[in-house]
């Protein structure tokens, strides 16, 4: 079990062949079959969910669980508190999804995006539980919310992290600072300047590192001197984001 902080924990398994017994959750289960037929019976029916199909379970409601064939079946669920999904929200009526298991492609996508949170690739749950927070508010039939004007705020960010590239900032701290709360930010930076908060400090990161680098500066210096773990983690990150890596870039700027 992965915690991605309060409220939210992520759980793989695989080859279950067992059958859990009638029980309930204090949260939202939330994921994915990745293999078999994973069957279970709620709200008074049976349920069958396929390799590649998600599905929603409600906090408070009673389900078992079992293997729909003697090969058994494996899934990746997230366990998220009601108060996380209220509030990433904004307090308004927790959603109530119907559609128990299906292949709806934003919420697959919202899924995947909060199951990889945490990752190399993926390292802001806030922005993941937003997306994931309206789609249940789209798949229960909510009122889409009027989004209000937040650009001065957002501004502002956007210059704390220009000025604070290196070390960083988290969350905390921005709501702190600057009176916005998480999914906010997460939901509006990106509607406002093209990219996530934390892709904005990996580019000023990069940034710093291709101006070393055209100055002839050791590519381990300037993992270090960039705020990069090292210069893998620095190797990594350039690739993905320029199709080449730092030594490559070095030699074609010669």
């Amino acid at each position: 079990m992965l915690s991605l902080g309060d409220g939210v924990q992520i759980v793989e398994t695989g080859d279950l062949r067992h059958a859990f017994a009638p029980h309930r959750h204090d949260e939202y289960v939330i994921g994915i079959t990745t293999q078999g037929v994973q069957s279970f019976r709620y709200r008074r029916e049976d349920r069958a969910a396929l390799p590649g199909q998600a599905f929603v379970i409600h906090p408070d409601e009673l389900h078992d669980g079992r293997p729909g064939t003697e090969s058994g079946y494996g899934y990746r669920a997230a366990y998220i508190s009601p108060e996380l999904i209220g509030e990433a929200l904004g307090g308004v009526s927790l959603p109530f999804v119907r559609q128990v298991v299906g292949s709806d492609r934003g919420l697959f996508a919202a899924i995947s995006g909060l199951l990889e949170a945490g990752s190399e690739t993926e390292r802001e749950p806030a922005a993941a539980l937003a997306r994931l927070a309206d789609v249940l508010a789209r798949m229960s039939g909510m009122p889409p919310r009027r989004a209000p004007e937040h650009r001065t705020a957002l501004l502002r960010i956007r210059d704390h992290l220009a000025d604070c590239w290196r070390d960083g900032i988290s969350m905390a701290e921005i709501e702190a600072e600057h009176g916005l709360d998480r999914f906010t930010v997460a939901r509006h930076f990106r509607r406002y300047f093209g990219v996530s908060p934390h892709r904005f400090l990996t580019l000023r990161r990069l940034d710093r590192a291709r101006h070393m680098i055209r100055n002839g500066a050791e590519l381990a210096d300037v993992a270090a001197a960039a705020g990069f773990a090292d210069q893998s983690h620095m190797t990594r990150l350039f690739k993905k984001a320029f199709g080449v890596t730092p030594g490559q870039w070095r030699t074609l700027m010669s």
